[in-house]
């Protein structure tokens, strides 16, 4: 895995904070992984829609 370094807002960290606070995950990491796996997944979805509507 590479390692990134980012900043985040007051208001993103606080619920970056939460998250892992709220044990429903385990790291920030974790957190921001998963954000992105969602975020690829409805894009593949999306492309998959456009392609059909074309």
């Amino acid at each position: 895995m590479s390692r990134q370094s980012i900043t985040f807002t007051k208001p993103n960290d606080e619920w970056l904070k939460t998250q892992v606070d709220s044990q429903e995950y385990s790291s920030k990491s974790e957190v921001i992984n998963d954000l992105i796996r969602q975020a690829r997944k409805q894009h593949i979805e999306l492309d998959w829609i456009r392609a059909k509507t074309s």
